[in-house]
């Protein structure tokens, strides 16, 4: 899992200390199991927010995490162009690469440790696949797609592209070097991603070495949630257990806890989590399939604009799914 990493800890800008009595951490409210599924042309995702009330997400509407999978050559798979309206979606690539393009003029290669942030906003057609060379190789893929729901007054602004590179990621440690921060946006501590939102949220991957604790201050009026991408361990004052594919949602304070477990398996060698927060907005919310709106009858709308082509055109340089050539047959091979 490269992502963004150093070989010294320790060099980085250290995090404060938490109180010693441990006031503030945020008790753990729900450890929840996110179910496997298929998107797009069909490649493996775990749904994080499965089974958790919207108005506890809120802003978050919607994550995917994508693989961990090992493609063999020909296997890897992307998304068709589809529209979205009314929110902005977060594409965050550990491992594997991903090649993106939208009606608005963004895109470009997403690639370990880059994270592509796109504002549908008023509406916007996109595509995310492999490219060639991947599908052709095959190899790791891993990553993460998370929804951030605008609020109404910014569901009409114009779509919007910012590609964040790896380089940009904000990095820290906790006080004893036990763990990598990386903030991608937000405030942790004073380290600020490099992350522009509509919405205030912050959003940090986290590397935990096994038996480490990471505790960091968390903006009280976001909600906080953590969803473990490699290994396991615990989280919270209480120490509630989480492994792999589980979400944890926390309760009222401002700091977050969590523990690498002091074992972990072959698979990783650190405890991976997706630790995500935002100021909720508090109002209804209508989600079907790529919209993301306050009424039904805006959702009406946006099916209407997608089919009537107001949402946006596929360019006429469109990238496409690239499908490999099928293995030639026996009399192809050999002209008997």
């Amino acid at each position: 899992m490269p992502a963004v990493d150093v070989s010294d800890w320790s060099s980085l800008t250290k995090l404060g200390s938490p109180p010693p009595d441990g006031s503030g951490s945020r008790p753990v409210v729900s450890v929840t199991t996110a179910p496997s599924g298929l998107e797009g042309e069909g490649f493996p995702v775990r749904r994080a927010f499965a089974g958790v009330d919207l108005a506890t997400l809120d802003p978050f509407v919607h994550m995917d995490q994508m693989g961990e999978v090992e493609y063999a050559p020909g296997e890897p798979k992307g998304t068709p162009w589809h529209p979205h309206r009314g929110f902005e979606t977060v594409t965050y690539m550990i491992d594997g690469t991903f090649a993106h393009q939208d009606s608005n003029g963004g895109g470009g290669l997403i690639t370990d440790g880059a994270t592509q942030w796109m504002t549908a906003g008023k509406g916007i057609l996109h595509i995310e696949t492999p490219p060639e060379e991947l599908v052709v190789s095959g190899g790791l893929f891993h990553g993460i797609q998370l929804w951030v729901n605008l609020p109404a007054r910014d569901k009409w602004i114009p779509p919007a592209y910012q590609p964040l590179e790896p380089g940009e990621v904000a990095l820290a440690t906790s006080p004893d070097a036990g763990a990598l921060v990386r903030v991608i946006a937000g405030n942790v501590g004073g380290v600020v991603g490099p992350g522009s939102t509509h919405t205030p949220i912050t959003l940090v991957h986290a590397s935990i070495a096994p038996g480490a604790v990471l505790d960091v201050p968390w903006d009280a009026r976001f909600n906080a949630l953590a969803y473990v991408l490699a290994g396991s361990g615990t989280v919270g004052p209480a120490g509630n257990p989480i492994e792999l594919g589980q979400l944890a949602v926390f309760g009222p304070g401002d700091r977050v806890a969590l523990r690498a477990a002091d074992r972990l398996d072959a698979r990783s060698a650190n405890l991976e989590v997706l630790l995500l927060g935002g100021e909720p907005i508090g109002e209804h919310v209508e989600h079907y399939g790529p919209f993301v709106m306050n009424t039904r009858a805006e959702i009406g709308q946006a099916v209407e604009d997608f089919e009537a082509g107001r949402l946006g055109r596929i360019p006429p340089n469109a990238l496409m799914p690239h499908v490999p050539d099928p293995a030639p047959s026996r009399t192809e091979r050999t002209g008997i």
